[in-house]
């Protein structure tokens, strides 16, 4: 095989695998609702409806949190850089957090690195999201120090 084929057929590899690469990166656009019954390890948030908002661009993706706990309704807004820039977020019960996402295959990893209880101290919350095979199944997974990890189950809204 000469240098030019040789060539040609590495660029033409290089083309395949970086589209099957970008083919991999889910698309978690659209409208979501919690299933309590379907999540592990949920405790209070077992009594949370909650329908989130996504958006999602190569550069970022953008969670619209709508919760109703205890006939309390309560918004937030969460934003990732997919780059894996730092972000300033808040949590679920105010906290703030930098946030740093990362790809890892077809799933999101999200660290959340906010002050721990002791002054000095950071504590850091790692949460997962994945996509099932079909697209309808939203799994998130938070992971806390010492903690068994919860898994919160959404399952996405027709158009």
């Amino acid at each position: 095989m000469n240098n030019s084929r040789l060539i040609s057929t590495l660029l033409a590899l290089l083309v395949i695998f970086s589209c099957g690469a970008i083919a991999a990166v889910p698309d978690f656009n659209g409208t979501w609702t919690l299933n309590n019954k379907k999540g592990k390890n949920l405790g209070m948030v077992s009594a949370v409806d909650e329908t989130v908002v996504v958006r999602q661009t190569t550069a970022s993706l953008v969670i619209d949190f709508s919760s109703t706990f205890m006939m309390k309704t309560t918004k937030r807004l969460v934003s990732y850089d997919l780059g894996g820039k730092g972000v300033a977020n808040e949590g679920a019960m105010g906290d703030k957090a930098e946030t740093v996402a990362q790809w890892d295959g077809a799933k999101l990893v999200v660290k959340w690195t906010s002050e721990g209880a002791v002054p000095g101290t950071k504590v850091v919350k790692t949460e997962i999201r994945e996509l099932s095979v079909d697209g309808k199944t939203m799994t998130v997974t938070n992971q806390r120090p010492n903690k068994e990890p919860m898994v919160m189950v959404y399952e996405k809204q027709a158009k």
